[in-house]
């Protein structure tokens, strides 16, 4: 969906410790990530990734939408949600929403 979108896409992970070793080494500006993921899952991706990069935008998918996904997601620094299933009108909204209240004065392209 973001492929086809004005963002680019400079990687992708298939676990919550790749996730964080790709955020390590590219520095994207925006992070798309699931809250189950294997090896380590994707809230404490989240809690690592903002520890050491406060100013990337993280935005956490998830198939089953808890209460306490979302509480503990925003607790750790996400700047939105999104729930399966989704299409891409509502990816890129909530992707774009995330990126400007995060980023207001930069018009810039963003790396996802």
């Amino acid at each position: 969906m973001l492929r086809d979108s004005e963002y680019e896409v400079v990687g992708e992970a298939r676990n919550g410790i790749g996730a964080l070793e790709l955020a390590e080494r590219l520095r994207p500006d925006i992070i798309c990530m699931d809250v189950v993921m294997p090896e380590m899952n994707g809230l404490e991706a989240l809690q690592a990734i903002k520890s050491r990069h406060p100013e990337t935008v993280v935005v956490m998918l998830t198939g089953s939408p808890s209460v306490e996904h979302v509480r503990s997601s925003i607790q750790n620094g996400a700047s939105g949600f999104i729930v399966k299933p989704f299409n891409a009108g509502k990816v890129l909204d909530t992707v774009g929403r995330a990126w400007r209240s995060a980023k207001p004065t930069d018009g810039g392209q963003a790396a996802v």
